[in-house]
């Protein structure tokens, strides 16, 4: 049907309608039917219906309220909290991490702004330290942190934060799509939102390696400048997934329970992530021979120098 055909449709119809328009003979709408109408109104009323929207564009991402309270009680950080040696610490280990990402260290390095946090085994506090590193990142002036639970075997980023499970990124993986838009959990810290692990998944580890996960981290590193992901992984020696994961990282941080992992796990785990370009250690729960308490040790290099 042309523009005309439909405009004379539309016209018929609004004057069945009972509205009496410009060129009308007197008399063609009874005074019962006529109903009062402005100029605009009319306009409006003759114009061809708009297309809709497809039903992605626009979709909300979902906003979620961390208990700030309840987080700083469990010991991890917050923003604007008082000084400490908790915050003070991941000062320093974020540092070097976002001059990396953003291309201002020495050697410009590949998805540099996409961060693994793992450990040899589990128990040593990778994910305390995922968390507490992406809250600390957030507190920067120029970058804005996603926070990815890729511990789809044991994900505990939600629990930690005193959030229910939720769809993430297993789904969006599953369903072949870089839309994460409908799993995002935006936060009430400003530049900080988070993406849950997702429905548990028999081939959770093929979804991982998959084309469809590297058109994902492609499009999330590319997506923002000033976005730095921190993907919480498995336990190097304990699954196959966080294998996976390491091969599209640009940094890996490898988290070491001072005093209890064997060195030998230790090494064994370092080996199985050599194709990253920039490997860093934090040593949790080290003793600080200044205070009478305990904190993080921070170590890093490029390639196999670690």
């Amino acid at each position: 049907m042309s523009l005309i055909e439909q405009a004379a449709k539309r016209l018929e119809q609004l004057r069945q309608a009972g509205v009496e328009l410009p060129g009308d003979p007197p008399g063609t709408v009874s005074a019962e039917q006529q109903p009062t109408y402005t100029p605009l109104e009319v306009a409006q009323k003759t114009q061809p219906a708009t297309t809709p929207a497809p039903a992605h564009a626009g979709t909300a991402v979902k906003r979620v309220e961390l208990d700030l309270e309840a987080i700083a009680a469990s010991g991890l950080l917050v923003p604007h909290a008082s000084r400490s040696q908790l915050a003070d610490e991941y000062r320093v280990i974020k540092r070097p991490l976002i001059a990396n990402a953003m291309g201002k260290g020495g050697t410009t390095i590949a998805n540099g702004n996409l961060i693994m946090v793992t450990s040899a085994l589990p128990g040593e506090g990778k994910s305390f330290t995922a968390i507490n590193l992406a809250i600390s990142i957030a507190m920067e002036l120029d970058n804005t942190v996603m926070l990815v639970d890729a511990d789809v075997a044991r994900p505990s980023v939600l629990n930690m934060l005193g959030l229910p499970p939720a769809a993430g990124l297993l789904d969006v993986l599953e369903k072949n799509s870089v839309d994460i838009s409908s799993v995002l959990m935006r936060t009430n810290i400003e530049k900080l939102s988070i993406l849950p692990s997702g429905t548990q998944h028999a081939r959770a580890t093929e979804l991982l390696a998959s084309e469809a996960m590297v058109r994902l981290l492609e499009d999330m590193s590319n997506r923002y400048s000033d976005r730095i992901i921190i993907f919480d992984s498995p336990p190097l020696l304990l699954t196959t997934e966080s294998r996976a994961i390491a091969t599209h990282m640009g940094q890996i941080i490898m988290v070491v329970n001072a005093g209890n992992t064997a060195q030998a796990a230790v090494l064994q785990a370092v080996a199985t992530i050599e194709t990253c370009p920039v490997k860093l250690m934090v040593l949790n729960q080290s003793r600080q021979t200044t205070s009478s308490g305990y904190g993080y040790g921070y170590g890093y290099g490029y390639g196999n120098e670690t």
